[in-house]
């Protein structure tokens, strides 16, 4: 298909590994701490802190609000998580929580191939924008931490901005930003609503990063337009 005027990226676990594989996270951050756990099984208390995660992140506007306030809202998990089985120490929750996102901070990494195929892009003069929703003092330390500001022409964080995905002006501001007619935009992201439901209401060529490799959910009646392994799929014979 005809190669688009810009390009807009999202940020966690499209062009950096972020948030996945919580699960196998979970488990080697609990394994260390099994003493702490009153006698659960490790995989108990994952299980539980995971299922108590999902269903606060699954109300959308929930959501809106704490995803700007993550340390708030991990620690709330993991508490909840933990007086589900019966274990009702906020201390012991709060430590928890600390440590197991100063792990998972740690442990972030640019994918393979993210600042080669963003060089790849700018060579045929196409345009970068970085989109992402998240705190402003977070989400920008991420992009100093990986010098990501050299390889695009606007970025777009939420919490700098006042609005994220999937909000409307999020994507109208690209647009306007750039200058160019929605279909001559792509949008690239792994949230099946913020980078492909939503920017195709508004015109956008979607493609989704599969960061689990997984496939699309078979009940999904969302269909992006293209489906990557890696961000680094999308030049590959250009």
């Amino acid at each position: 298909m005809q190669r688009p005027k810009a390009i807009f990226f999202d940020l966690d676990d499209t062009l950096i590994s972020a948030y996945s594989k919580a699960p196998a996270a979970w488990t080697a951050y609990l394994a260390g701490c099994a003493d702490a756990l009153q006698g659960h099984a490790v995989d108990t208390v994952r299980e539980a802190i995971m299922g108590y995660s999902r269903a606060f992140w699954a109300d959308g506007e929930r959501h809106r609000i704490w995803r700007q306030k993550l340390h708030e809202a991990r620690r709330h998990c993991v508490e909840n998580g933990l007086a589900q089985l019966g274990i009702a120490d906020r201390a012991l929750a709060h430590r928890i929580a600390d440590e197991f996102s100063t792990q998972r901070e740690a442990a972030i990494t640019l994918f393979p191939g993210a600042i080669e195929t963003l060089e790849t892009i700018r060579a045929q003069g196409i345009r970068l924008a970085l989109v992402t929703n998240g705190a402003a003092e977070p989400q920008r330390a991420k992009v100093r931490r990986f010098a990501l500001e050299q390889h695009f022409d606007h970025i777009q964080i939420e919490g700098e901005m006042g609005f994220g995905k999937p909000e409307d002006r999020a994507y109208q501001h690209l647009i306007t930003t750039f200058g160019v007619a929605p279909a001559e935009a792509w949008i690239v992201g792994d949230n099946l609503e913020w980078e492909v439901a939503a920017p195709q209401r508004h015109g956008l060529y979607t493609i989704w990063h599969d960061v689990e490799g997984e496939g699309l959910p078979a009940d999904s009646p969302i269909r992006p337009h293209r489906v990557v392994r890696s961000v680094a799929e999308i030049v590959e014979g250009w």
